[in-house]
């Protein structure tokens, strides 16, 4: 069984997000979705089990995509589940240069563990979470941005956070 990795804050989960999900559950017999935590990233808007329902509910339509969360270093979770691959989805070049490094990174601590880049679909290259942040602080329609099922959720936080 060939078994993939999908990691990322998702804070939100995008709609390019969920275009990565869905090629990867297509090329991958079980692909697992993880809400990881990013050292690097400010407080989330969402909490992790928050961002693992969001994502549980977009992907309810895909039987081989499992979601779960993690607090530990990926390469040290990906050993926990086995061979699999990491799928790395990408936007443009200043991606690929984090994306590599972090594959390298990953593959020293845990060298069975190889890494798969998804390119982005055109209409998905400007899109990010940060991005879709900006723009619901301002009441722009947002879909096309996030999946319509966690819209609502959305708009409920931002109100929350004024």
């Amino acid at each position: 069984m060939k078994i993939a990795i999908y990691p990322g804050s998702f804070d939100p989960v995008t709609t390019g997000h969920l275009n990565i999900i869905e090629r990867a559950a297509r090329i991958f017999d079980r692909l697992i979705v993880c809400v990881m935590v990013n050292a690097g990233k400010r407080q989330p808007m969402f909490s992790q089990e928050e961002r693992v329902e969001f994502i549980r509910r977009v992907t309810a339509h895909l039987p081989n995509v499992e979601v779960d969360c993690s607090r530990e270093l990926l390469a040290d979770y990906a050993r926990s589940k086995g061979d699999c691959v990491i799928v790395k989805g990408l936007r443009a070049g200043s991606d690929f240069e984090n994306e590599f490094q972090m594959a390298l990174i990953n593959r020293k601590i845990n060298p069975e563990l190889d890494t798969m880049f998804l390119t982005s679909e055109h209409q998905f290259t400007y899109l990010s979470s940060s991005m879709v942040k900006e723009l619901g602080s301002y009441a722009v329609d947002l879909s096309g941005f996030l999946p319509e099922a966690i819209i609502p959720d959305f708009r409920r936080r931002i109100e929350e956070i004024r």
